[in-house]
């Protein structure tokens, strides 16, 4: 394995190509799943795509995980099977979007050749049985994988029905880590790259800690088990991420352009696996190597359903830098793989599709098109439920097919979500950094701010737009910094400058505290921000409930309350006004203790929100700042809907004139909004004016929404 092959820095950003329709068939939002035929017996497939044109399916994937079908020895191809389902779906006026099928290897492959399969960090293999049991550094999977691309290709470079290539499947869902001979050397390899000598990797890691200076590359080891309790050097593990990320990508690039030197005509994504709470890979930077973004999504059970997916889906938009994105993947039900698997329910699924696409999808798709009767996913809902065509499931998989058609016949495909005022700043590196096992608290996750401040924004009726830390928040009216605790220099500047020019920010507790190689910025928190913010923290307070008369919580005056974590601001510059204080005990010395600040830094606007208040919290604290800072109208969208309880998202044609506004109830009862347009699609909404097509007030019942075209400009 050689350097570069898992180079550590960005590669030159590719064209953005989606899917063209088939010849003869007019662009719509393309609607399908993951289709597993090899699954079922063959007279099932001709009932498959009579459902299929029933549900108004335009696309599906295939050959995700057909390896050993399509390759069933080292020397015996069978394409025959994939060539008739291939010819059936084309005959139908049913796209494909065709897998390279590399993403779990043969067993006859892993037998003959073990030294493809992963380690784990305690050196043990990892042995096939389930999926990705392969390394990315291995030169021998390599082989057999780019020869599967070859093969592929010229298959069915000339197919007309092939409108994409679908490269592996989830890259590094269950092999982002391994600790093989070969990730040893590939890891040697990418640090030489990144730092060119070993003293500038000692300095990196801050070696000189517990007598782990090296004198060779050769001394360097993946962070493999350094027993029970130990921690590890914390830039090294961050290090292994990025590299992890960066090796993935490599293969990943390797299959790209071994696909595309064939057939130069067809675009080419993997998919992503972007949620609230997982962000398994460094995608912002792997966004720049697709020719569009496609996503996997997975609803988030509870209460925060709708807003961690319009969390999610905005993050991808903003991967996207706003260009339409696919929707790969997402569940009409239940999934299989939580503990307890919980149901959607009444009018989720069309709800949650139209919230990635209000976000800027112009792809809907499902796992899966049936739903297996063996193996590990046979519980994993589908569009075709294990009871048939005669299910609620299908037939609002069926609605759904009608509505998206709808919307494309309107002209939504194409258009792009609307450009917010404010964006929420997320930063990979800092959740990996704050993965850690010795940070002042375990319960400090960078995960979970960003999406705290996106549904705190919306119950202050702001829509936000979630912006990967490489993109141009700065461009925005106000920006959220929301624990990004790893800051370099470089974004420091940038924070800055965009302060200073005007710009408002929210910098919250956890944010700015190391460089990027994790170093802590000295002289007190936040360090890399003390003049931004003018404040100045010399402690953290952690809070917690695993010891017999410590603090949990802690109010402020404003009625709010601090949980997990709190600063200890020891001072505050001249320019710096307090807008609420901590109330406590005065012996644990945090009474009257500045919590919230408002700093003024040249022409613009510094907040410091320096403790975690969750999304109500933080609802409650900037509510009242918004108006101040000019932000309190709905961003970027329509100002119709009824605030809190309904999140309103706008998407704009190119003409830049036509928008198109989707508004969903957040809530578990009734809500009333304005439609001021052409009503296009509603969904568990009531009140025949709006519904039958006109301007009016509509009803929307829980997970309800409705979508209208109009030609309004939005206040801001």
């Amino acid at each position: 394995m050689t350097s570069k092959n898992v180079a550590p820095t960005e590669g030159t950003e590719r064209t953005y190509r989606f899917p063209r329709p088939l010849a003869g068939h007019q662009p719509t939002i393309w609607y399908g799943g993951d289709y597993n035929p090899e699954q079922w017996p063959e007279e099932v497939w001709d009932d498959d795509i009579r459902l299929m044109r029933k549900a108004k399916v335009s696309v599906v994937s295939l050959a995700i995980f057909s390896w050993a079908r399509i390759q069933p020895g080292p020397d015996t191809w069978d394409f025959a099977w994939l060539d008739k389902v291939i010819a059936k779906l084309g005959a139908a006026g049913i796209a494909v979007d065709l897998a390279s099928a590399t993403a779990s290897p043969a067993p006859w492959l892993t037998n003959l050749h073990p030294e493809i399969l992963p380690r784990d960090a305690r050196g043990d293999v990892v042995w096939p049985g389930a999926r990705q049991h392969w390394r990315p550094t291995s030169p021998v999977f390599r082989t057999y994988a780019l020869e599967m691309c070859r093969r592929m290709a010229e298959h069915y470079k000339d197919n007309p029905y092939v409108v994409s290539w679908h490269v592996s499947n989830e890259y590094g869902c269950h092999n982002f880590f391994d600790y093989s001979d070969d990730a040893q050397n590939a890891f040697r390899d990418w640090a030489k790259v990144k730092y060119g000598t070993i003293d500038a990797v000692n300095d990196a890691w801050g070696t000189d800690f517990w007598a782990q200076r090296m004198t060779s590359f050769d001394q360097i080891i993946p962070p493999k088990f350094i027993g029970e309790g130990n921690f590890m050097n914390p830039t090294k593990l961050l290090d292994y991420k990025r590299f992890s990320s960066d090796a993935l990508k490599a293969f990943y690039e390797a299959e790209r352009d071994t696909l595309q030197e064939i057939t130069p005509d067809k675009p080419l994504t993997t998919n992503f696996m972007v949620s609230g709470e997982s962000v398994v890979l460094d995608y912002d930077d792997w966004a720049r190597q697709v020719d569009f973004v496609s996503n996997d999504h997975y609803f988030t059970p509870g209460t925060r359903h709708l807003d961690e997916l319009a969390y999610a889906s905005s993050l991808v938009d903003g991967m996207s830098r706003k260009k339409p994105w696919w929707l790969m993947e997402q569940s009409t039900s239940a999934v299989n793989w939580r503990t307890v698997n919980y149901r959607k329910r009444p009018g989720e699924l069309l709800r949650d599709s139209y919230a990635h696409v209000a976000m800027g999808a112009d792809a809907v798709c499902y796992f899966q098109w049936r739903q297996s009767a063996a193996g590990a996913e046979k519980f994993h809902s589908s569009m075709v439920p294990h009871a048939g065509e005669d299910s609620q499931v299908f037939r609002d998989v069926c609605e759904l097919g009608e509505g998206l058609g709808k919307l494309s016949e309107a002209g939504v495909v194409g258009s792009t979500l609307a450009k917010s005022r404010v964006a929420v700043v997320f930063d990979g590196d800092s959740k990996w950094a704050l993965e850690h096992t010795a940070t002042p608290t375990q319960a400090l996750q960078s995960w979970t701010e960003p999406l705290d401040w996106f549904t705190a924004l919306l119950d202050c009726g702001v829509t936000a737009d979630v912006v990967p830390i490489r993109g141009e928040w700065d461009s925005y009216d106000a920006v959220v910094l929301p624990t990004v605790y790893l800051l370099s220099a470089a974004n420091a500047e940038r924070v800055r400058t965009y302060v200073r020019n005007g710009g408002k920010v929210f910098v919250t507790y956890g944010s700015g505290i190391s460089n990027e190689a994790d170093h802590i910025w000295l002289g007190g928190y936040p360090g890399a921000l003390r003049d931004v913010t003018g404040v100045r923290i010399e402690e953290f307070n952690p809070l917690g409930d695993d010891f017999p008369g410590v603090d949990a919580k802690v109010k402020l005056d404003n009625g709010a309350v601090a949980r997990d974590w709190i600063d200890v601001i020891s001072s505050t510059a001249s320019t710096c006004e307090v807008l609420a204080r901590y109330k406590a005990d005065e012996d644990t010395g945090l009474n009257d203790v500045p919590a919230i600040t408002l700093n003024q830094f040249g022409q613009g606007q510094a907040v410091y929100v320096g403790a975690k208040l969750g999304s109500k919290g933080i609802a409650k604290s900037i509510a009242p700042l918004l108006a101040r800072l000019g932000l309190a109208s709905r961003a970027g969208v329509d100002t119709d809907a009824a605030g809190a309880d309904v999140m309103s998202v706008t998407r704009v044609a190119a003409d830049g004139k036509t928008r198109f506004v989707f508004q969903f109830n957040r809530t578990r009862h009734n809500v009333a909004v304005q439609v001021r347009g052409t009503v296009l699609v509603s969904s568990h909404a009531v009140n025949a004016a709006g519904a039958a097509g006109e301007s009016g007030e509509v009803t929307l019942q829980p997970a309800g929404v409705v979508i209208y075209e109009t030609d309004a400009v939005p206040e801001k």
